[in-house]
């Protein structure tokens, strides 16, 4: 098939009237890249710029923390504007060097923090996060149960990390509400046990979410892209499933969004990496089918990111009409040009071999250290290549995570020591 002819070269138009070149995005990885002051430095910047030329549509950055004080990982850029938000623009414009649009992901992880970065995380409900093996018993701290205020405090974080966004000049942001991360939790009956307005029926357990969106939509201007990545179901027995997702569906439809990724799984059941613990076949495209279900109700453009590979797998879903947006992830690792390579023709797959180990949980942890890997390696200027042991990069990287930990311990304190020093009302950080 030609380029001229591929429904994946052609433009779409957001509901707010921003336009994507074409129908391909650059999915979020975690590229645990910040410099030392948790910003983003020379090495995201020269990652950015290398997919920023690659010709996606749609660039989204790896998990951008809404707050000091919550990680998903000791490595990853926290939006602030303390006088950097040079920073941000110099990243933002990377991004957008190729003619992408460029879009921010923001995210607090709630409970699924490691322990060396925190021991007791916030959450919903003091429910730990549980993984099979003695091994992974001391991994992640129990959390502790959020007070109401400190739910305004976050969704005002959000809100803020939004606002930082459209100042440095991204397009816009996209939402966390998938992965098992703090929205996530909320959206959940299995960690989200709360019996005030934040929890019980789905609509109080989707409050914080749709707060967070219309609070974005109203402070910022309409050309600024606002999306929301959910999961289609957390592939866990009395967890958040996929007509509780249709009905969020619904609700999001009167924020009137400009996309909605569908995505899946948690920390516990990854079916985000594609494995068949979690109830899904291992097959291309493992998120499509309930793509096909939400159409029926979506009002929104609808993308997904799961194990797209074919370039005739990706047409069929976008001519088809059960996707208007198609994810792309890992292959933009190990070839960051991947949609240039798809849209040209040159390649009619973009298939990433990282092979499998038998236990999901580390499965999913050594393709995560393996990805990150080659993104620290763009960063530096060189080409991808797969390490020769995942598991022992995986244990490189988990070294590198902890001494990143003390990095961030370090920086907490000198936060801490600074805000000790301002005035009431300037104690945003």
């Amino acid at each position: 098939m030609s380029t001229t002819a591929s429904p994946l070269s052609q433009p779409l138009r957001l509901p707010n009237g921003q336009i994507l070149p074409n129908r391909i995005a650059k999915a979020s990885m975690e590229e645990s890249l910040a410099d030392d002051d948790f910003l983003p430095g020379e090495k995201m910047i020269r990652l950015y710029k290398r997919w920023g030329q690659g010709g996606a549509g749609l660039l989204l950055t790896g998990n951008a923390m809404v707050d000091p004080y919550a990680l998903t990982g000791p490595g990853n850029v926290i939006v602030r504007d303390n006088g950097s938000l040079d920073r941000f623009k110099r990243w933002a414009e990377a991004g957008k060097s190729g003619g992408s649009k460029f879009w921010m992901q923001i995210n607090h992880p709630g409970r699924q923090v490691f322990s060396y970065i925190s021991e007791t995380p916030v959450a919903p409900s003091a429910v730990k996060v549980h993984i099979p093996g003695r091994m992974f018993a001391k991994v992640f701290g129990t959390p502790r149960a959020l007070s109401e205020d400190e739910i305004r405090k976050i969704i005002e974080r959000f809100i803020q990390a939004a606002l930082i966004a459209e100042k440095a000049g991204f397009d816009g942001v996209e939402v966390h509400a998938a992965h098992g991360y703090l929205l996530n939790q909320f959206l959940s009956p299995l960690t989200n046990l709360r019996e005030d307005q934040w929890g019980g029926s789905l609509e109080n357990r989707a409050r914080i979410l749709i707060e967070i969106v219309n609070g974005i939509q109203a402070r910022t201007k309409k050309e600024f892209s606002v999306g929301v990545k959910l999961n289609s179901a957390d592939f866990q027995g009395g967890g958040f499933r996929e007509e509780d997702a249709i009905q969020v569906v619904q609700m999001l439809n009167k924020t009137n969004i400009d996309l909605l990724e569908i995505s899946g799984g948690n920390y516990e059941s990854p079916a985000m990496q594609g494995g068949e613990s979690n109830g899904t076949r291992k097959r291309e495209a493992y998120f499509l089918e309930f793509a096909k279900k939400a159409r029926s109700t979506a009002k929104m453009p609808l993308m997904s990111t799961g194990g797209f590979r074919s370039k005739n797998v990706m047409e069929d879903a976008v001519a088809g009409g059960a996707l208007d947006v198609i994810g792309i992830a890992a292959p933009f690792a190990f070839e960051p040009d991947s949609a240039f390579q798809l849209l040209s023709g040159k390649t009619n797959s973009v298939d990433v071999k990282i092979p499998n180990l038998s236990n999901p949980a580390f499965n999913s942890l050594s393709k995560m250290s393996a990805i990150r890997l080659q993104l620290r390696r763009i960063g530096q200027g060189q080409e991808p290549k797969l390490p020769k042991s995942l598991i022992g990069n995986l244990i490189l990287d988990q070294i590198r995570s902890r001494r990143n930990a003390k990095r961030y311990k370090k920086f907490l304190k000198i936060l801490e020591f600074q805000n000790a020093f301002k005035k009431p009302a300037d104690t945003k950080d």
